[in-house]
């Protein structure tokens, strides 16, 4: 596995990451694709508006909510904290899918409950870091690199909902997607499943181990990531546009020693998507298929 095991140089910065490879003699390439932030991406006053939105249209007194990670979801706590303070919403209960969104929730004094298997949840919101057009197969996990959040809580707490929302700026609401996709693999065995991944994707992809702090590196450099459920985190960088989100989903989901990753492929979905021109909301199933709420 050529690829995964190249001497390779990391370079990062606010709006890009780099990397070069000189694995072949006399060949040396590079690759940049942009890190999303929602704090660049979009207005922070269109996110307030798309969390409010979010809130107000979909959550009910008596509600059990999954509460989502990232600056979007942040908001939608903090507003939802503030609906119940003031009586608007009555009876919350909330499930946090990080323990961000517990701190947050916490704080806005939002009761909460932990998350279990079997637990009934009518709603749940959540930012991702890309939306795939059409189908609104999301991608999350991509940022996140600390031993206590967990991509499999995440998901199981969307998967338990009855409906959810992912609450994103335009930007990352994308006819083609590209950069990389996280994947959780049994950490005894997580060079096999690297090696597979690597030959899967073959010339589209770089396959390498997340670490937990210092460079990146193929490898994981001396402190690779393990998670709270003890697995390895390998981030699948695709270096030509995705063609389809649930064909990866499905190739991953094939590969001896995946544990899961982050492509979530859960409906009904709903995308509550900010921009400077107001919010689109997208159903799928379809429903009113897009409108423009001003």
């Amino acid at each position: 596995m050529a690829s995964l095991m190249s001497t390779l140089a990391l370079s990062v910065t606010s709006s890009n990451f780099t990397f070069s490879s000189s694995s072949s003699p006399g060949r040396r390439r590079t690759i940049s694709f942009p890190i999303t932030r929602a704090s660049t991406l979009a207005d922070s006053s269109a996110l307030l508006h798309a969390a409010k939105h979010t809130v107000d249209s979909y959550i009910e007194s008596g509600m059990v909510i999954g509460l989502g990670s990232g600056n979007a979801s942040g908001m939608a706590i903090q507003y939802l904290g503030r609906q119940l303070r003031t009586g608007a919403l009555k009876d919350i209960v909330g499930i946090p899918m990080s323990v961000a969104s517990a701190s947050g929730a916490a704080k806005a004094g939002i009761p909460l409950d932990q998350y279990q298997d079997g637990s009934q949840i009518d709603f749940a919101f959540d930012d991702a870091d890309l939306i795939e057009e059409e189908t609104l197969i999301a991608v999350i996990g991509r940022r996140k690199s600390q031993v206590e959040e967990s991509i499999i809580q995440e998901k199981s707490i969307l998967n338990a909902a009855n409906k959810h929302v992912f609450i994103i700026p335009e930007k990352q609401y994308k006819g083609v997607i590209d950069g990389s996709i996280p994947v959780l693999v049994q950490s005894l065995n997580w060079m096999e499943a690297a090696e597979e991944i690597d030959d899967l994707f073959l010339g589209d992809a770089e396959v390498w181990r997340r670490p937990s702090i210092g460079d990146a590196g193929p490898l994981g450099g001396d402190f690779p990531l393990v998670t709270r459920e003890g697995h390895n985190v390998l981030d699948v960088i695709f270096t030509s546009p995705i063609q389809s989100l649930a064909e990866v989903a499905k190739s991953l989901d094939k590969v001896a020693g995946v544990v899961d990753h982050g492509i979530i492929s859960k409906f009904p979905c709903i995308a509550v998507i900010a921009s400077d021109n107001g919010l689109c909301i997208v159903n799928n199933p379809p429903t009113d298929a897009m409108k423009a709420v001003l």
